[in-house]
C-alpha cells in the first residue's frame, strides 16, 4: 500500500486531512519535525504492537514513550504478552513499510490506542503512506476517525 491508498481511503471515508509531499525522506520523528519545521510532540507516531498475538496500534506523540507495563495493565495481560512488531509484520499487518505507516486506512482494521498527550496538540503530522509523505491531520479528526480510545500511556 501507499500514499495513493490512504489518500483513496480518506476520500471515500470523507476525512479532513491533506498528505503533505516533501523533498525529503521522513522515516523518522527527527527527520519528520525538521522536514516541517514543527516539534516531536507535533509528529504522531504509529507503532504496532501485538497484545496475546493480536495486532494493537498504539498512536503517540513523537518524544513519548510508551510503557509497557501500563500498556499491559490497560489490556489485563501479562507484559510478556506484549511484543513490539517487527518490520516485517508491520508491513504484513498495515500495508505499509515501518516509517511511512498512517494512523488509519490499513490493509484490515486495527484496534487503535491513543496516548493522550496526542490530544495536547491541535494538529499533528502522521505516517502519509510515503517515505517522503506526512498525514496533516487535527487530533479531534484522529480520534473521530479512529475511534480510539485516549489513554495515558506515556512512561
Amino acid at each position: 500500500m501507499d500514499a495513493n491508498d490512504l489518500a483513496s481511503f480518506m476520500e471515500d471515508e470523507g476525512i479532513q486531512g491533506k498528505i503533505v509531499f516533501l523533498a525529503v525522506k521522513t522515516p523518522t520523528v527527527e527527520a519528520a519535525a525538521a522536514a516541517v519545521g514543527a516539534r516531536q510532540d507535533q509528529i504522531g507516531k504509529s507503532i504496532l504492537f501485538f497484545a496475546a498475538g493480536k495486532p494493537l496500534l498504539i498512536i503517540a506523540n513523537g518524544s513519548t514513550r510508551v510503557s509497557y507495563k501500563r500498556l499491559a495493565q490497560y489490556l489485563g495481560i501479562n507484559r510478556k504478552k506484549l511484543k513490539l512488531a517487527k518490520a516485517s509484520q508491520v508491513e504484513e499487518t498495515t500495508g505499509y513499510p515501518v516509517g511511512t505507516v498512517p494512523p488509519f486506512g490499513h490493509r484490515r482494521p486495527i484496534e487503535t490506542l491513543i496516548e493522550k498527550g496526542v490530544l495536547a496538540e491541535k494538529e499533528i503530522y502522521a505516517g502519509g503512506g510515503a517515505i517522503n509523505g506526512l498525514l496533516r491531520l487535527a487530533t479531534a479528526e484522529l480520534v473521530q476517525v479512529t475511534g480510539a480510545t485516549v489513554i495515558d500511556l506515556s512512561s
